[in-house]
């Protein structure tokens, strides 16, 4: 099955074709470096983590960059609240941010282009829409003007009047229209600016992401990304602006949004303190259940993020990975690859849902196997189909060790009862051996007994044994 993804702008699904299959293009906007990434900003990483996979094992080359907004009125802010250099601000959560991604699962991008270190491109495409006619010079800014590009607002299909009222820009005096927006605005005294033809001062948010595409990527790209807050303005802009810089050239050939982040069904707002940082949640469960939470609903929907979807995460993970660590003495066959049923639902707009459905049945064919060549290829098939998700990728004692640890568990306690259990089962005193089961249980430890002895694992309080 050809992939297929939904395009935001032609609101359908269409066969993927990059403009060079030899160079696929990918771009999804990055953070802002002010603070700690919460749960909403995750989600794209992790989404186009997913994507990013899936076209590396199909392409021989594919370039991703996410960007990096390190000059921003929130950074300046955070700068003078704390009395240090912005960069001390922006280098601090830029590393934030890429441990806690990693700690996702979320693979580096081929490219982080900085906005500091890009002023050079950004100055020089504001200078060439200002030469075309398509922006202008008022009191120290340069504006965009929208009147001049007869195609604005066909990604987000707004009327012009929705558009000025979503926007929330500034109706300022000097500009010739109420929707024009900013590409250069003066720095004020103290604050961080570079030189300009227009005088000191820094980008606007929009032409960032178009000015460090065409420097890094070309003009034209296969496939931008972000979450859907990015539709209007700042993806409307950024296609305004580089179409006209690019004399009318297609700037991308494909647009995906992720859906928004709830939190137990409210929307996460700093007012009613239901933020989520991803910082705060790995300290309470593992990057990879947070991450399987994430992907539990299709990219496009909204997600309802609760405590019980990242226990239940938690408890799948624990199934999966139980299923390798008793297929432990087999060696994975290197040539299975994902089967074709979890393939078609990732070629399917990255229906990860399904694709997760289909990875839990296969996990229970490997552990239901019993042939050495069919245990060999279900493994291999099932570490593969693991990979496109970026999940099981740890050694299975590795992940329940793990757990023991955020448990706070004594693991030597465990040991000793299990061995104790053991001896009242030799001994046929079942009651003993039933009673020491029900102090582990109360303890979160679940219990597994196979031919190769007992196989113990951490549960939790709310977490019941998967057998």
């Amino acid at each position: 099955m050809p992939l297929q993804l939904y395009n935001t702008l032609t609101r359908k699904k269409e066969d993927f074709q990059p403009g060079d299959p030899a160079r696929v293009t990918l771009y999804v906007c990055g953070p802002t470096v002010y603070s700690y990434a919460h749960i909403g900003n995750a989600r794209p990483a992790v989404v186009f983590d997913v994507l990013y996979r899936l076209l590396r094992r199909a392409y021989p080359s594919v370039i991703y960059a996410r960007n990096i907004t390190d000059i921003d009125d929130k950074i300046n802010k955070a700068a003078l609240d704390a009395g240090v250099p912005f960069t001390d601000i922006t280098e601090k959560f830029a590393q934030i941010y890429r441990d806690d991604m990693a700690a996702l699962g979320v693979l580096p991008p081929d490219l982080e282009p900085k906005v500091t270190e890009n002023m050079p491109a950004i100055v020089d495409m504001i200078a060439r829409l200002v030469k075309s006619g398509h922006a202008y010079e008022a009191e120290g800014h340069v504006l965009f003007h929208v009147a001049s590009f007869a195609a604005y607002g066909h990604l987000s299909k707004r009327a012009p009047d929705d558009m000025l009222a979503g926007a929330r820009v500034e109706v300022a005096p000097y500009k010739k229209d109420p929707g024009d927006f900013v590409l250069w605005k003066p720095s004020t005294q103290g604050a961080p600016g570079w030189e300009s033809p227009w005088g000191r001062g820094r980008p606007g948010w929009h032409i960032e992401c178009s000015s460090m595409i065409e420097a890094h990527l070309g003009e034209t790209i296969d496939i931008h990304g972000g979450g859907h807050d990015l539709i209007f303005p700042h993806h409307e802009n950024e296609i305004a602006q580089s179409t006209c810089a690019h004399n009318g050239k297609l700037y991308s050939r494909f647009w995906m949004h992720n859906g928004f982040v709830n939190v137990e069904k409210e929307k996460m707002s700093k007012s009613i303190g239901n933020v989520l940082l991803v910082h705060d949640l790995l300290g309470q469960a593992p990057g990879e259940a947070i991450r399987l939470a994430l992907l539990s609903a299709h990219y496009r929907q909204p997600l309802d993020w609760t405590a019980g979807g990242l226990d239940q995460a938690r408890r799948t993970l624990d199934g999966l990975y139980g299923v390798l660590r008793r297929l432990g003495d087999v060696t994975a066959d290197a040539a299975s690859t994902a089967p074709d049923p979890f393939m078609a639902a990732l070629n399917d707009d990255l229906n990860t849902p399904k694709a997760i459905a289909e990875l839990a049945a296969l996990a229970k064919k490997a552990d239901a196997a019993t042939a050495p060549a069919d245990q060999a290829a279900l493994k291999g098939a099932l570490l593969s189909a693991g990979w496109y998700l970026g999940l099981l990728g740890q050694d299975p004692e590795s992940w329940f060790r793990a757990a023991v640890g955020d448990a706070k568990i004594d693991a030597g306690e465990v040991e000793r009862l299990i061995a104790e259990r053991e001896a009242a089962r030799g001994a046929k005193d079942f009651a003993r051996a039933d009673e020491i089961r029900d102090t582990l249980t109360q303890m979160g430890i679940g219990l597994e007994d196979s031919a190769a002895g007992t196989i113990w694992r951490v549960e939790g309080p709310s977490r019941a044994p998967e057998d």
